[in-house]
Protein backbone atom coordinates (compact mmCIF):
# COMPACT_ATOMS: atom_id res chain seq x y z
CA UNK A 1 0.00 0.00 0.00
CA UNK A 2 1.61 3.04 -1.00
CA UNK A 3 0.88 6.16 1.17
CA UNK A 4 0.93 9.73 -0.09
CA UNK A 5 -0.01 13.02 1.74
CA UNK A 6 -1.10 15.47 -0.36
CA UNK A 7 -2.99 19.24 0.43
CA UNK A 8 -5.68 18.73 -2.19
CA UNK A 9 -7.29 16.29 -3.95
CA UNK A 10 -4.89 14.02 -6.42
CA UNK A 11 -6.56 13.95 -10.05
CA UNK A 12 -9.53 14.29 -11.59
CA UNK A 13 -11.23 11.03 -9.62
CA UNK A 14 -10.67 12.53 -6.43
CA UNK A 15 -12.00 16.19 -7.79
CA UNK A 16 -14.85 14.66 -9.35
CA UNK A 17 -15.95 12.58 -6.67
CA UNK A 18 -15.89 15.49 -4.35
CA UNK A 19 -18.70 17.09 -6.33
CA UNK A 20 -21.37 14.07 -6.10
CA UNK A 21 -23.77 14.17 -2.69
CA UNK A 22 -21.81 11.61 -1.06
CA UNK A 23 -23.31 9.23 1.14
CA UNK A 24 -26.63 9.88 2.56
CA UNK A 25 -26.37 11.14 6.29
CA UNK A 26 -23.54 12.67 8.15
CA UNK A 27 -19.92 11.80 7.67
CA UNK A 28 -16.61 12.24 9.82
CA UNK A 29 -13.42 13.36 8.36
CA UNK A 30 -10.65 11.50 9.65
CA UNK A 31 -7.74 13.75 8.94
CA UNK A 32 -4.30 12.93 9.53
CA UNK A 33 -2.23 15.63 9.44
CA UNK A 34 2.03 16.25 9.44
CA UNK A 35 3.49 19.39 9.86
CA UNK A 36 6.21 21.59 8.17
CA UNK A 37 8.79 21.93 10.72
CA UNK A 38 8.69 25.69 9.08
CA UNK A 39 5.63 27.45 8.01
CA UNK A 40 6.10 28.56 4.44
CA UNK A 41 3.23 30.27 3.25
CA UNK A 42 1.85 30.25 -0.37
CA UNK A 43 2.45 34.52 -0.72
CA UNK A 44 6.19 34.17 0.25
CA UNK A 45 5.51 35.93 3.62
CA UNK A 46 8.33 35.93 6.17
CA UNK A 47 7.35 34.01 9.60
CA UNK A 48 8.74 32.64 12.56
CA UNK A 49 6.07 30.30 12.84
CA UNK A 50 6.60 26.22 12.68
CA UNK A 51 4.38 24.44 11.28
CA UNK A 52 1.72 23.19 13.29
CA UNK A 53 1.70 26.98 15.05
CA UNK A 54 0.63 27.89 11.73
CA UNK A 55 -2.00 25.07 11.57
CA UNK A 56 -3.51 26.00 14.68
CA UNK A 57 -3.77 29.61 13.32
CA UNK A 58 -6.24 27.56 10.49
CA UNK A 59 -7.71 25.19 12.97
CA UNK A 60 -8.80 27.96 15.49
CA UNK A 61 -11.02 29.74 12.39
CA UNK A 62 -11.95 26.58 10.83
CA UNK A 63 -13.91 25.40 13.87
CA UNK A 64 -15.99 28.00 14.30
CA UNK A 65 -16.47 27.65 9.87
CA UNK A 66 -17.09 24.03 10.24
CA UNK A 67 -19.81 24.99 13.45
CA UNK A 68 -21.09 27.33 11.32
CA UNK A 69 -21.97 24.72 8.23
CA UNK A 70 -23.79 22.79 10.77
CA UNK A 71 -20.99 20.35 11.28
CA UNK A 72 -18.68 19.90 14.82
CA UNK A 73 -15.26 19.15 15.55
CA UNK A 74 -15.48 15.82 17.34
CA UNK A 75 -11.68 14.71 18.13
CA UNK A 76 -8.07 16.62 17.68
CA UNK A 77 -4.73 15.05 19.25
CA UNK A 78 -1.47 14.23 19.23
CA UNK A 79 -0.23 10.51 17.55
CA UNK A 80 1.74 9.08 19.54
CA UNK A 81 2.13 5.25 19.17
CA UNK A 82 1.65 3.11 16.40
CA UNK A 83 -0.15 0.14 17.49
CA UNK A 84 -0.33 -1.93 14.49
CA UNK A 85 1.00 -1.82 11.14
CA UNK A 86 3.81 -0.49 9.45
CA UNK A 87 4.16 3.51 8.13
CA UNK A 88 8.00 5.03 6.98
CA UNK A 89 6.73 8.37 9.73
CA UNK A 90 3.65 8.63 11.40
CA UNK A 91 1.41 11.41 11.10
CA UNK A 92 1.91 14.71 13.81
CA UNK A 93 -1.78 14.92 14.94
CA UNK A 94 -5.13 13.74 14.31
CA UNK A 95 -8.37 15.55 13.76
CA UNK A 96 -11.79 14.14 13.06
CA UNK A 97 -14.47 16.02 12.42
CA UNK A 98 -18.25 15.72 11.49
CA UNK A 99 -20.31 17.66 8.74
CA UNK A 100 -24.15 16.50 8.29
CA UNK A 101 -23.34 15.37 4.79
CA UNK A 102 -20.19 16.30 1.72
CA UNK A 103 -22.42 18.93 0.39
CA UNK A 104 -21.99 21.24 3.98
CA UNK A 105 -18.32 20.24 3.62
CA UNK A 106 -18.16 20.73 -0.20
CA UNK A 107 -19.94 24.17 0.47
CA UNK A 108 -17.73 25.13 3.44
CA UNK A 109 -14.33 24.53 1.58
CA UNK A 110 -15.36 26.80 -1.53
CA UNK A 111 -16.62 29.34 1.05
CA UNK A 112 -14.98 33.03 0.87
CA UNK A 113 -14.24 32.69 4.28
CA UNK A 114 -12.31 29.42 3.83
CA UNK A 115 -10.06 31.09 1.61
CA UNK A 116 -9.25 33.73 3.76
CA UNK A 117 -7.80 31.15 6.14
CA UNK A 118 -6.43 28.64 4.03
CA UNK A 119 -3.19 30.20 3.46
CA UNK A 120 -2.40 29.19 7.12
CA UNK A 121 -3.66 25.87 6.40
CA UNK A 122 -1.14 25.21 3.55
CA UNK A 123 1.34 27.23 5.33
CA UNK A 124 1.43 24.82 8.32
CA UNK A 125 0.93 21.41 6.62
CA UNK A 126 3.07 19.28 4.87
CA UNK A 127 0.64 16.89 3.54
CA UNK A 128 -2.11 14.97 5.05
CA UNK A 129 -4.30 12.38 4.43
CA UNK A 130 -8.29 13.44 4.82
CA UNK A 131 -10.61 10.50 4.50
CA UNK A 132 -14.15 10.43 4.86
CA UNK A 133 -16.21 7.95 7.00
CA UNK A 134 -19.56 7.16 7.57
CA UNK A 135 -21.35 5.95 10.99
CA UNK A 136 -21.67 2.13 10.72
CA UNK A 137 -24.83 0.67 12.08
CA UNK A 138 -23.50 -2.35 13.15
CA UNK A 139 -21.26 -0.26 15.65
CA UNK A 140 -23.61 2.26 16.64
CA UNK A 141 -27.17 1.02 15.81
CA UNK A 142 -27.59 4.45 13.74
CA UNK A 143 -29.59 3.62 10.49
CA UNK A 144 -28.10 5.89 7.51
CA UNK A 145 -29.03 9.76 7.18
CA UNK A 146 -28.72 10.14 10.97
Amino acid sequence: MEVSNELYPVGDEQRKAMLKAGPAGPIIMVNLLKYRDKAEYPDGRRTDLTGREAYAVYGQAVAKLVEAHGGRIIFSGNVSHLTIGVVDELWDDVALAEYPNRGALMTMSTSAAYAEIAPHREAGLKGQLNIETTYSQAMTGREAGG
